[in-house]
């Protein structure tokens, strides 16, 4: 069966072996200069879609491993001009259906990236690659779904009388970076907040001096990342078996991921600490003027402090202070309990489908199946919550 459904999506019953080739690569294939290019140019950041990032998850995190990519290439064959790590619906979902998804990078945003130099070529020609690859729709999971590159695929799909199926969606908080840090907090928070967030932190001051530090050189964010690990392991996510170190892929994919994108200046990790004492941790990623807040881990030896949201007051000021970050993206989920207050920017998220033909029948199969799919998740996800309390 599993054969069945990914020969199912990646190859067309009429489509020539070398077309089916090219449509439907190895991540690993597309050459990694031309992916950097690609990025600098893309007209929508994502800090999850860049190389350095996606390559290391797809070799070794959990359940993300051996990504596809449909790449767009011009008119000369030479330029990449689009790109979307691709997999199967039967490896997204375990739905034995003619379609793609996006390949999750473990961050919660899936936008491909599309060359703003030629937004309407790249935009038809990655749908062109994802029906030569035999795929009758393609499945945008995590997608800014007003964000730039949804809005290109919106306008190619609209001149063939297609358009996008929104299949979930919600709102998950940003900052405006453009702002004053102080002046923001105080008009997001209040002056009774504050204080109380103040009176904490001198409470904390009894620990020793408070450090913020920001790690960004390739010699200096291996240890910060190791202190991160830690704290995320030493919390609730250790208790639920679900930190980073604590499954070998998963670890081993962000110890390459973090110093490739520092590299690049594309990750930090900002610490904070009472006296020599890491509180609190969290990598943030940099994608042109975005910047991405992937994970936070905290000392919950510390929590009535809030070492949590302590870090996030320093790192909104730190971003709010760098003329090179416009936004930043919480990646947080919806409603978000301690980054919600305080960035008060809202992007709507969500997956979509999209189809690639007219009239297919099988277009309203996937959709289908996909709702049933998704109804069945979130009972069993409600069920877990009530479980968990």
């Amino acid at each position: 069966m599993v054969d069945i459904a990914h020969q199912a999506a990646i190859n067309p019953a009429s489509a020539e072996g070398a077309a089916t080739t090219r449509a439907l690569v190895p991540l690993t294939a597309i050459e990694p200069g031309q992916w950097r290019a690609l990025a600098q140019r893309a007209i929508e950041p994502n800090g999850y879609y860049l190389p350095g990032w996606e390559l290391a998850v797809s070799a070794t995190a959990r359940d993300r491993t051996k990504a596809s990519a449909l790449p767009a290439f011009d008119s000369s064959s030479k330029r990449l001009i689009g790109l979307m790590p691709a997999i199967s619906l039967w490896r997204a979902w375990k739905i034995p259906l003619p379609a793609l998804a996006s390949a999750h990078p473990y961050g919660t945003l899936c936008s491909p990236l599309i060359d703003r130099d030629a937004t309407t070529e790249a935009a038809t020609r990655l749908l062109q690659q994802a029906r030569e690859a035999g795929a009758h729709a393609l499945i945008l999971r995590d997608v800014a779904l007003d964000g730039a590159a949804m809005m290109s695929l919106r306008e190619v799909l609209g001149r063939t009388g297609l358009k996008p199926r929104i299949l979930s969606s919600y709102i998950r908080a940003s900052l405006d970076a453009t702002q004053d840090g102080d002046v923001l907090l105080r008009e997001a928070l209040g002056a009774k907040k504050l204080k109380e967030l103040r009176r904490q932190r001198h409470r904390l001051e009894e620990h020793g001096p408070i450090v913020f530090d920001i790690a960004r050189r390739p010699d200096e964010i291996g240890p910060a990342l190791e202190t991160f690990l830690q704290l995320e392991a030493s919390g609730w996510k250790g208790k639920r078996g679900t930190a980073l170190l604590q499954n070998a892929g998963d670890a081993t994919f962000i110890r390459r991921a973090v110093p490739a994108l520092a590299e690049t200046a594309q990750c930090e990790i900002v610490t904070l600490r009472a006296g020599t004492t890491p509180v609190a941790a969290g990598i943030v990623l940099r994608h042109q003027d975005r910047a991405f807040f992937f994970k936070l881990g905290i000392d919950e030896r510390f929590a009535k402090y809030s070492p949590g949201v302590q870090l996030t007051l320093e790192l909104t000021r730190h971003l709010c202070a760098d003329p090179s970050i416009a936004s930043a993206d919480s990646t947080a989920s919806a409603d978000h309990p301690m980054i919600n207050p305080i960035w008060r920017g809202r992007l709507a998220i969500g997956d979509a489908l999209i189809p690639l033909k007219r009239n297919d029948p099988m277009v309203a199969v996937i959709h289908a199946a996909l709702i049933a799919h998704g109804f069945a998740y979130e009972t069993a996800r409600r069920v877990i919550h009530l479980l968990r309390k």
